[in-house]
């Protein structure tokens, strides 16, 4: 990176940003059942700068080649959830503001968007959360949404899940995403199969804790169906993850291997794709890894370093991430922070390309 980028990355870093005075409401109800409200507002402030288009964060995608100086201020990932409580029942929802709509023109406008959507009752869980296959304690503390997508399972969906101690295991919504049937939008090409899913996608995990951290084990068992090519065929996938305390720092990782498709990057790589050599469809195969290091300064402040990547074997796509931040406690509930890094599509058949971003982000949580 030149020194002419360096300075207008840097710029950006002055930015400041006010956010309105919100507050905690949890309610005790007269029968003895619980009601709270919860959530964030989050403004990000980012400019991106290099060969890959603008994304208000980077997924596993290829956005597309494009020469690229772009800045925008965001509120999209502000979000808000509500929780009730009923004995041994609880139903949790929560939306945030990633679902399209308005323009940049005068009003800035922008749809929720329903995240999750469920309801436990103690060891059973049903309806739409995070996928049992994914590793949440594995996410690295980022100001770019979610941080290295490219290279972690990335995914929510309706499902019945048991949990009983550190296993869990869980029937999950199956969806076929190929070249055949009608198109899947914002997922970066193929489509959604016409053929439809006959059998539920089918993961599990457990669980090692102790005073050291944690580390998990999951697979994946999915059937998928493409009436193209007349597709029916069996993917497995497993990973492996873990946050590990070192003193009051932690190292949190993943390593994902196999059939993973849909599963890997928010958008990676299709369940079945065309072999460019043979012309024969076939299931993708997906490596992808992620690791990260943070580091407590002090009492207030806070950095991340983290890295991650992804490569399939039949298309050979191969995405890359890497951050640094250092984020300050302004408040127990408000901080603030800085984050470079850089997003790179290196796929065969293509030219490489990157892009290089400064994100300066504030987070008040209600």
């Amino acid at each position: 990176m030149d020194m002419k980028k360096i300075s207008t990355l840097l710029g950006v870093i002055g930015l400041t940003t006010a956010l309105p005075a919100t507050a905690s409401f949890d309610f005790e109800l007269a029968n003895g059942d619980k009601i709270s409200f919860g959530g964030y507002i989050k403004v990000d402030a980012r400019y991106v700068d290099g060969d890959v288009k603008y994304q208000d964060y980077w997924r596993g995608n290829n956005p597309g080649e494009g020469d690229t100086s772009h800045f925008g201020i965001s509120v999209k990932e502000t979000r808000f959830n509500t929780k009730y409580t009923h004995g041994d029942v609880s139903a949790f929802v929560e939306m945030d503001f990633y679902g399209g709509g308005g323009n940049e023109v005068a009003t800035n406008s922008s749809n929720p968007r329903l995240r999750h959507a469920y309801i436990q009752y103690k060891n059973i869980i049903a309806g739409q959360n995070w996928s049992t296959f994914m590793p949440l304690a594995a996410l690295p503390e980022t100001l770019d949404f979610a941080g290295p997508l490219a290279g972690e399972v990335f995914i929510r969906q309706p499902q019945i899940r048991y949990t009983y101690g550190g296993f869990k295991v869980a029937i999950e919504n199956p969806e076929t995403w190929g070249d055949d049937g009608i198109d899947a939008p914002g997922s970066g090409g193929g489509t959604v199969s016409e053929e439809p899913d006959k059998k539920p996608d089918l993961a599990a995990s457990y669980t090692f804790k102790g005073e050291w951290g944690e580390v998990t084990a999951a697979a994946l068992a999915r059937w998928l169906e493409q009436k193209t090519g007349d597709v029916s065929e069996t993917a497995f996938a497993a990973n492996v993850s873990g946050k590990i305390n070192v003193g009051k720092d932690d190292i949190r990782f993943q390593v994902n291997v196999g059939e993973s498709g849909r599963y890997i990057g928010a958008g990676m790589t299709r369940d079945i794709v065309i072999n460019p050599d043979t012309g024969e469809y076939e299931v993708e195969e997906t490596t992808a890894y992620s690791i990260a290091y943070r580091h407590l300064w002090s009492d207030n402040w806070r950095s991340t370093v983290y890295y991650g990547a992804a490569e399939t074997d039949v298309l050979e796509y191969e995405r890359s991430q890497w951050g640094v931040n250092v984020i300050r406690k302004l408040t127990p509930d408000l901080w603030a922070g800085v984050e470079v890094g850089n997003f790179a599509v290196d796929d065969k058949g293509s030219d490489s390309i990157d892009s290089d971003y400064v994100q300066f982000s504030m987070k008040f949580s209600l």
